[in-house]
């Protein structure tokens, strides 16, 4: 039914139907900018003053090391001096008119709570991602994007009201509930109604609005500087994505797989119509739609079968992961990988206060670096290989962030070039990676592979505040020490996986287990030297080294159309 399908898509070319679904997935990625990157203007890092209500109070002394989080009275009787915690504070208005760090006191020993107000919007995607994934494979692709987009963009919108902080947390987590409908999901969906000629294209370009509304969210920051009037019209961004999500269709595939055939034709029939062009007749794409049948009947058994003990499968599943060798080591560097890309990046994004004199041009300056990656990753995965380039982009990206140590405070021209240098790297670095752990996974195991290790993603994402706001407060230091290790580590476990470029894809453990990897050296592909089990014949071994040899040469022909 698979390849079936593919041809039907074929036949449907893109037009204007499958046009529709990647503008409305695409303004989709773009609403969740402002939520993603909230601390760098919602809840930055600004200068503060202690105001103390008693009025004996006196100046710290010289020896105090936190003069804005205490002052000193005078005992009345004994005559001696105390220290006392300030509670009251006058923050620097001379950039923001108003922010969550001013207006929730969040200075001092509440400090920390910024970190978390970051860190709480990826939690949400943390959990959202799996609960997202089970859904929209239970109940369809278009009732999550639909239902994930009202409700990202409604509590967005309610939460500008919220004056509890605890109430606010709870909405950033909420809204980073429906963030993985937004760009997960949506991004299935247009996957699914794509070409297969267009389907990598649309694949790299359909995230490319994300970039484009980091450097949009940065001049309307630098124009409204209050949070929550900010939040306020960049979450109403969200309002007119509904016409579209009135308009787009579920995924045929999906229907198809489901059963529901009549459904499924009458989406094809209505695309074949806005695209202008024509079908098989109806019961032949009915038999078309109903040729695995069968196929879906069995993996549905399996299915219930295995949900019977979920609790053991669960665990079994993770454990695979880790059973055998090869794939452990996979495993283990992928998570590596995913884990410092996403910390690494979003380190940068949010160090726009200690990084640059100008917080909005660099956050301006972070979204268009973004851009050109997608371009040249795509000539380097095909030319270098898949680990070379992963391998490098996480180099690169690790040696700038350390060579941040050395530059002086006068030259922060020469900051800014250097983070936005580290940040087109480990943007390259990203979608090499999801490229290359795609291919290094087998079937059997590739979805637990890849969903596992965007968990470890959102795991650095959490992280990396933490890292710039509390770890950077104490040892200014010590955020480019730990993100530009970190990122020269994730390099080093890169160049120590087998190449994919040419090879046919692993299809189960054990096949990976088994098979010698080819190596690409100087431009061509080297061969294995020995094969796991020695052909009967000379004529037959030849035979097959022609076919492999041939199916290399066609791969790599695709790859780098």
């Amino acid at each position: 039914m698979s390849d079936q399908l593919e041809n039907i898509m074929v036949q449907l070319g893109t037009g204007r139907w499958n046009i529709l679904h990647f503008i409305t997935v695409g303004f989709g990625a773009a609403i969740p900018t402002p939520h993603g990157l909230a601390s760098a203007f919602f809840s930055p890092k600004i200068d503060f003053a202690c105001t103390p209500s008693a009025a004996a109070a006196l100046p710290p002394g010289p020896n105090d090391t936190s003069p804005t989080c205490s002052y000193f009275t005078e005992d009345p009787v004994t005559g001696g001096f105390e220290e006392e915690q300030c509670t009251e504070w006058d923050f620097d208005n001379s950039t923001f008119r108003s922010t969550v760090t001013s207006e929730y006191n969040l200075v001092c020993g509440r400090e920390y709570l910024r970190a978390i107000y970051q860190s709480m919007y990826m939690f949400g995607v943390f959990m959202g991602s799996p609960i997202n994934g089970f859904l929209a494979d239970r109940y369809g692709r278009k009732p999550l994007v639909v239902g994930g987009s009202l409700m990202f963009t409604a509590i967005a919108i309610c939460s500008v009201w919220l004056t509890n902080f605890s109430s606010l947390l709870a909405a950033r987590f909420l809204v980073g509930l429906g963030h993985s409908t937004l760009l997960k999901t949506a991004y299935i969906l247009a996957l699914e109604v794509s070409a297969p000629r267009v389907r990598s294209a649309v694949g790299v370009a359909i995230l490319m609005p994300w970039s484009i509304n980091t450097v949009i969210f940065s001049g309307v920051a630098y124009l409204i500087r209050d949070w929550r009037m900010l939040q306020l019209v960049m979450s109403l961004l969200g309002l007119l994505h509904i016409p579209g999500l009135w308009l787009i269709d579920e995924s045929p595939r999906w229907l198809a797989v489901r059963g529901q055939h009549q459904r499924a034709l009458s989406i094809l029939k209505k695309a074949a119509r806005w695209n202008k062009v024509t079908l098989p007749p109806d019961d032949e794409l009915i038999a078309i739609l109903k040729s695995g049948k069968d196929e879906v009947a069995a993996s549905r058994a399996s299915l219930h079968k295995a949900m019977s003990t979920r609790i053991k499968e669960a665990l079994m599943n993770l454990a695979i992961l880790f059973r055998t060798p090869r794939l452990r080591k996979i495993t283990l560097i992928c998570y590596l990988d995913y884990l410092v890309v996403a910390m690494v990046y979003f380190g940068l994004s949010l160090s726009g206060a200690s990084l640059s004199g100008n917080v909005f041009v660099y956050m301006a300056l972070m979204g268009l670096v973004e851009m050109p990656p997608c371009v040249i990753v795509t000539y380097q995965v095909a030319r270098l290989g898949r680990r070379v380039t992963t391998a490098m982009n996480f180099t690169i990206s690790g040696a700038v962030v350390l060579a941040l140590l050395f530059i002086p405070e006068d030259l922060k021209w020469l900051t800014v070039t250097l983070a936005m240098l580290g940040k087109m790297s480990i943007s390259g670095a990203f979608n090499a990676i999801n490229l290359f752990a795609s291919e290094l996974f087998p079937t059997e195991v590739r979805t637990r592979g890849i969903n596992t290790s965007f968990m470890m993603s959102r795991m650095g994402a959490m992280a990396s505040p933490f890292i710039t706001d509390l770890l950077g407060s104490v040892y200014p230091w010590s955020p480019p020490v730990v993100f530009g290790v970190a990122a020269l580590l994730a390099g080093l476990g890169a160049i120590t996986l087998p190449e994919t470029l040419g090879l046919a894809l692993s299809d189960t453990v054990a096949h990976l287990e088994s098979k010698e990897i080819a190596t690409k050296t100087r431009g061509f592909l080297r061969l294995p030297t020995k094969d796991p089990e020695p052909p009967k014949d000379k004529k037959a071994s030849l035979s097959d080294l022609e076919g492999q040899n041939l199916s290399i040469l066609r791969r790599e022909k695709d790859v780098q159309q």
